[in-house]
């Protein structure tokens, strides 16, 4: 006769249920949410720039002032290219989440590699999210809340991020309260 038993063995699992690296991706709609969001960033930086360096060619400030204001330009050129070619397609390359009845697992990121599992029995709260940029999209982010922290899931389809939000809801157990 053998016993069974719910605590975790070598590799990791329960016994009662395998576990695995999360499998699920964002939308690819992401990459071009994030170019935008960057685009529009990076304008913004160097509309700045180039009024500093105006006002120092007009006011003559202190030559070493121009050559920082010069390197600076050069630096966010440099930048500004990972942050809206390179950065939203690693971006999306690595993020992936997944979400069973124990746990919801959030793993992104090419070099600094982060896995995080979220245990079903400390989420507090769900939401889901929309700002103006994710609308022309169609996407949504999932906001889970916990006692310490609050973990987000971005670039979802609407469907996928409602049915996401209620199965998390459904699987920790909270219930809806209407005002």
């Amino acid at each position: 006769m053998t016993e069974t038993t719910d605590a975790p063995d070598k590799t990791g699992t329960t016994g009662t249920e395998e576990w695995s690296p999360p499998q699920q991706k964002l939308s690819p709609h992401a990459i071009s949410l994030w170019r935008v969001s960057a685009i529009l960033y990076n304008v913004i930086g160097f509309v700045v720039l180039a009024a500093l360096l105006i006002l120092d060619s007009v006011y003559d400030w202190r030559p070493w002032i121009g050559w920082i204001l010069w390197g600076v330009t050069v630096i966010s050129a440099g930048y500004a290219v990972w942050d809206i070619f390179l950065q939203p397609v690693w971006l999306y390359r690595y993020w992936f989440y997944g979400v069973n009845a124990e746990f919801v697992q959030l793993k992104h990121g090419a070099l600094n590699k982060v896995h995080q599992v979220i245990p079903m029995a400390k989420v507090q709260s769900v939401s889901t999210n929309q700002g103006p940029l994710m609308r022309k999209y169609g996407l949504y982010s999932v906001s889970i809340g916990t006692m310490g922290s609050s973990h987000h899931i971005p670039a979802l389809p609407e469907d996928v991020a409602l049915a996401l939000r209620n199965q998390i809801a459904d699987y920790a157990r909270i219930n809806e309260v209407d005002e």
